[in-house]
């Protein structure tokens, strides 16, 4: 689990390291830290951390020893994070195909968002469509991924993903 977390700790020698060193006490990665000196709030600094963890009840013992700490929780919580990809179809193809295919892949992957862009040659009937996805995680990538193929095949159209 992705967790960010705004703590605000004194500004004394040695605050920062007392604050981070507990995320590997329960076997935590820190992924980013920003020490913030411009926001002092009661002599305190606020210090914004990104890091992850394996479960809540670990994130709960960090709690109990940030608080032991006197280190102030300002705001926790998980970090939303999302998977993209971009494909490229090229083939015999119009508009509806595009849009049929995007809905029968929302039947099983839930999208955080797509966009879709067209191109045509003038003197072929060849169509390019450009598009990119955000899904929730990798594993929803992997389904995305299998209908578009198979889907592509059966139309003989041409599908390249991850430009």
């Amino acid at each position: 689990m992705l967790v960010n977390a705004e703590l605000y700790v004194k500004d004394l020698p040695g605050q920062l390291v007392g604050s981070l060193e507990p995320i590997s006490m329960v076997n935590g990665n820190i992924v980013g830290v920003v020490h913030n000196r411009d926001r002092i709030i009661n002599h305190r600094i606020c210090v914004n951390v990104t890091f992850e963890v394996d479960n809540n009840d670990d994130l709960e013992k960090l709690k109990n020893v940030w608080k032991a700490r006197d280190v102030l929780i300002d705001s926790i919580g998980s970090v939303y994070k999302t998977a993209s990809m971009e494909y490229l179809l090229l083939g015999l193809f119009n508009a509806s195909y595009v849009e049929e295919l995007i809905e029968k892949a929302a039947e099983t992957v839930p999208f955080e968002s797509v966009d879709v862009s067209y191109s045509t040659a003038n003197h072929t009937k060849t169509r390019t469509a450009m598009i990119t996805v955000e899904v929730l995680n990798e594993d929803d990538l992997d389904k995305l991924n299998l209908i578009l193929e198979e889907s592509c095949r059966e139309e003989g159209i041409v599908y390249i993903r991850g430009l």
